[in-house]
């Protein structure tokens, strides 16, 4: 299996272990406090996992993949704080600008996760990587 494939395989099941332990214990609940009436009664799937491997692409291409050439888990740990940062802010200050009664809590609270998710995510992978 080529090194790109694996190392998606490893920040994919790392991703969706915590994304899904924060979405399905902690998010919901908040979310729906502050957006309620904008959710779905289900997510639309194919949406959702079009994002993940959207997602997943960026963070081996300018996060992994750097920090494995570096042989240094602080690359993967800033790189992905950085990386985290910018793709939720895209997604979280677009709603703000353009989405009458988006709360600013929800969109610090958002941004504040995806840089410690992607972080997290990008750290455990370089060490889990490291092992292969």
């Amino acid at each position: 299996m080529s090194d790109f494939i694996i190392r998606f395989v490893v920040a994919g099941a790392l991703f969706a272990i915590i994304d899904g332990i924060w979405l399905s214990f902690v998010a919901n609940k908040f979310y729906r406090s502050q957006i309620g009436p904008l959710l779905l009664d289900k997510p639309n799937l194919p949406a959702a996992i079009a994002f993940y491997l959207v997602f997943l692409v960026g963070l081996v291409v300018f996060v992994i993949n750097p920090a494995i050439q570096s042989n240094d888990w602080k690359v993967a740990l800033g790189l992905g704080a950085l990386f985290g940062f910018v793709t939720y802010a895209t997604y979280d200050l677009t709603n703000l600008a353009t989405l009458k009664g988006y709360p600013l809590t929800l969109t610090l609270v958002d941004l504040a996760w995806g840089t410690v998710l992607t972080a997290s995510v990008s750290a455990a992978a370089f060490f889990v990587l490291q092992r292969f």
